[in-house]
């Protein structure tokens, strides 16, 4: 392989890794270094020089300088100051002497026994590029390609990587088709085994904030802030929001004109039914709303550093307040943080709260 052939194959690794040319350059260096010290028994330091315009490739022999009273000289890697001068009066200790040792046959030998640590060097080298473009997405939003399907997971490739997404973590009850783009979520980016690992997620709950982020301009803008979110994948989540702006409705602002806004979100996640509600300042307010559809709630707040409350409702708001299984109870407690106690009147009156509901 002469200089421009060898270029050309370099630019060619370039252009389909999507990789610096100078970590090419370095890589097959180390590789020949390799390949020489192994084929040649060298015993002095070597070093292999690509030039970087031409393709040439040389092997150049280096002697360190070191100082003249320096004790045990290593002759095979050193070279004093005095006998360094006389080849060149401007080296100091610490220079190298260079001198070209490159053998006639070495091209061939090269490139039989480079090929595999190249190899290597280079997925290195494009593992380190992937994760630079990949290792800032977690918690992020990302658009990909359902490629693969295996009995845990899906496979969706991602452009210059593929991310996991595990069937559990995906919404229940949805398909997912070969081919089609899918929206996902990603849970974790790890660099550290031999491959890249991308995880993705479409139950996660931050799945559903990016979502939000993404449909909503007074979330991406800052004008409404999103305080929490409680998601029971694939049956109801709750959103709690607000803004520091007193002319912006938030809950208005996520629902959209006619409802518009919010019907994207749910279309996306597969008719998941979203309670929106208003963040509070005020926990008894804010463990209300969470509550909804329920209405005319009596809450109190029995424990404010364990974040423990009881919240009465009448008879035709106690179900609601609970919810089929306790959902919205459930959902409402991971929302406010709070542990939250149901009652209807007549328990609330066992328990000595006595008020006009």
């Amino acid at each position: 392989m002469n200089g421009k052939e060898f270029l050309k194959a370099v630019d060619n690794v370039v252009k389909e890794k999507g990789i610096d040319k100078e970590v090419v350059f370095e890589a097959m260096e180390l590789a020949l270094a390799t390949a020489y010290k192994k084929n040649f028994d060298s015993l002095t330091n070597s070093k292999i020089v690509i030039n970087r315009d031409t393709g040439d490739i040389k092997v150049y022999s280096y002697l360190t300088v070191v100082e003249d009273d320096f004790e045990d000289i290593d002759l095979d890697t050193e070279i004093s100051l005095s006998e360094a001068q006389k080849i060149d009066k401007t080296l100091k200790v610490g220079d190298t002497v260079d001198t070209e040792v490159t053998p006639k046959d070495f091209g061939r030998v090269a490139a039989s026994t480079a090929k595999q640590v190249i190899v290597q060097k280079l997925r290195e080298a494009e593992k380190n590029s992937i994760m630079e473009e990949f290792g800032g997405k977690e918690d992020e939003l990302l658009v990909g390609e359902v490629e693969l399907e295996d009995v845990d997971n899906y496979f969706i490739n991602l452009g210059r990587s593929n991310g996991i997404l595990p069937k559990k973590e995906c919404i229940p009850g949805e398909k997912i088709e070969m081919g089609k783009q899918i929206k996902v979520y990603v849970t974790k980016v790890d660099g550290s085994g031999r491959g890249m690992l991308i995880l993705l997620s479409r139950r996660h709950y931050g799945f559903l904030k990016r979502l939000f982020e993404l449909e909503i301009p007074e979330l991406a803008d800052g004008s409404v802030l999103l305080y929490s979110i409680a998601r029971d994948a694939g049956s109801r989540s709750k959103v709690a929001v607000y803004s520091e702006k007193t002319n912006i409705d938030p809950v208005g602002a996520c629902i959209g004109e006619k409802g518009s806004r919010i019907a994207r979100i749910i279309e996306e996640i597969g008719g998941e039914k979203i309670d929106i509600v208003k963040y509070d300042p005020e926990p008894e307010v804010f463990i209300a709303n969470a509550l909804q559809p329920a209405k005319n709630l009596h809450v109190i707040i029995t424990d404010p550093k364990k974040q423990e409350c009881i919240v009465v409702a009448d008879e035709d708001n106690f179900s609601l307040a609970i919810g089929k299984k306790g959902q919205n109870a459930r959902l409402a407690s991971k929302l406010t943080h709070y542990k939250i106690d149901v009652k209807n009147l007549e328990q609330a009156r066992e328990m000595g709260i006595n008020f006009l509901n």
